[in-house]
């Protein structure tokens, strides 16, 4: 493996790496499997293998995203993972985000070397926003919000589909490490 990179990734997962359309659920509500959005697992996989720091940063049921991670063979991408069903919050709310910086051993010193990538401007920008950290948008799914409606839904950047992030992500990586 590479050397450990300066930026750290925090992302989403249902329509940033898995297609919320594809999963399969049982009947108490719990994902069994999904798809990748198209690229979505190769760009984990390369950016996990390029030596960034990953972690989860999702609501949902914990159960959910162990089944879809351990079908896919993608879980040990992640370094941490934070899940609003044990958190006990969803995003955009602050412990969300605390609770990574906790789990990656991070402080107030370390946001301006992290990303947060997700699909919900609500959720994940505004989260992100309000952290103090820079937000990417990937303005991939149709569900969710397309309109900014507050000022702190308005992303750092945007990008159409996964195979944009790792040019970003390297990008950004080079703009810290100056």
């Amino acid at each position: 493996m590479t050397n450990k990179k300066k930026l750290i990734i925090f992302t989403d997962s249902g329509d940033t790496i898995i297609d919320e359309a594809t999963q399969i659920r049982d009947e108490r509500g719990i994902v069994l499997r999904a798809d990748f959005i198209p690229g979505a697992g190769e760009v984990l996989k390369q950016l996990h293998d390029e030596g960034y720091t990953i972690a989860l940063v999702a609501d949902g049921e914990w159960e959910s995203f162990q089944n879809v991670y351990r079908e896919n063979g993608l879980g040990h991408c992640f370094d941490a993972w934070i899940v609003s069903e044990v958190v006990g919050q969803q995003k955009p709310a602050a412990v969300m985000f605390e609770a990574a910086y906790e789990k990656l051993g991070l402080t107030e010193a370390d946001k301006n070397r992290i990303v947060m990538i997700g699909n919900n401007l609500k959720k994940d920008i505004a989260g992100a926003n309000r952290q103090g950290i820079t937000s990417v948008w990937l303005d991939w799914s149709p569900r969710y919000f397309h309109t900014i409606e507050e000022p702190d839904w308005t992303p750092d950047y945007t990008i159409r589909t996964p195979a944009e992030l790792p040019a970003l992500i390297a990008m950004l990586e080079e703009k810290i490490s100056k």
